[in-house]
């Protein structure tokens, strides 16, 4: 076959076909006697393990695979796989973390938030909580008060008071510090709670979606390794 024959199959460019060969994405291919490339069904399944695996993997990451299984080194390659697949079970972890404390939060628990900036011992007082607790969320990440231009003093404005108040529901149904600040970034990233749950939605579609193609990235590389290991 041409570069043109494999290119066909999948609407690219004979020049990306040549491109993917120079950078090992695909075996090492024979040679005309006039010096023109000349593939094999085996070219033409490492170029559809390597278009599934970047589905899952992105381009650099599976373009690492495959050369790793020209170069025999199949360790590598699945060592590779699963870091990946690490990769997406920590982020799935951390899905989970925020749409369980978006759950958490109650309603009826908020209070009205005040029009003005609160001191430290007037947020801590509303909280029930000490002032050096509101301290150390803040060098958790959980709060960013500013500060008074005269004195220095802290100043909890209205939208730090409500990620304190939040910080305290979180708090109280047991969250680590570390996630209570994981929430409170997803919750500005999303613009609020309803824009959150909206955008929760959509991560876990992106995180199915991710899933399927490792799954069929796999079955390619299962079936390009199952040719390479059988007798020509």
């Amino acid at each position: 076959m041409r570069p043109i024959d494999l290119a066909r199959e999948h609407g690219l460019s004979a020049q990306a076909i040549r491109n993917y060969d120079a950078a090992g994405i695909l075996p090492p291919a024979d040679r005309s006697d006039t010096g023109y490339r000349r593939y094999a069904p085996l070219h033409a399944q490492a170029l559809r393990a390597f278009l599934a695996l970047r589905g899952g993997h992105g381009h650099e990451r599976a373009t690492e695979i495959m050369r790793a299984t020209h170069r025999g080194d199949i360790e590598s390659a699945y060592r590779l796989i699963d870091a990946t697949h690490a990769a997406l079970q920590a982020e799935r972890a951390t899905r989970a973390d925020v749409a369980t404390a978006l759950g958490s939060l109650s309603v009826a628990d908020a209070t009205s938030v005040p029009d003005r900036p609160l001191t430290v011992g007037e947020l801590a007082h509303r909280l029930g909580v000490h002032p050096a607790t509101l301290r150390t969320w803040e060098t958790e990440g959980i709060l960013c008060p500013g500060r008074d231009r005269a004195t220095g003093y802290r100043q909890y404005g209205p939208d730090t008071v409500r990620d304190a108040e939040i910080a305290r529901q979180l708090r109280r149904g047991g969250y680590p510090l570390p996630q209570v600040a994981k929430f409170l970034v997803a919750l500005h990233e999303a613009g609020g709670a309803e824009a959150l749950a909206t955008f929760l939605d959509a991560w876990q579609d992106r995180l199915t979606t991710r899933s399927r193609a490792l799954l069929a990235g796999a079955a390619q590389l299962d079936h390009y390794l199952t040719l390479r290991e059988s007798p020509r």
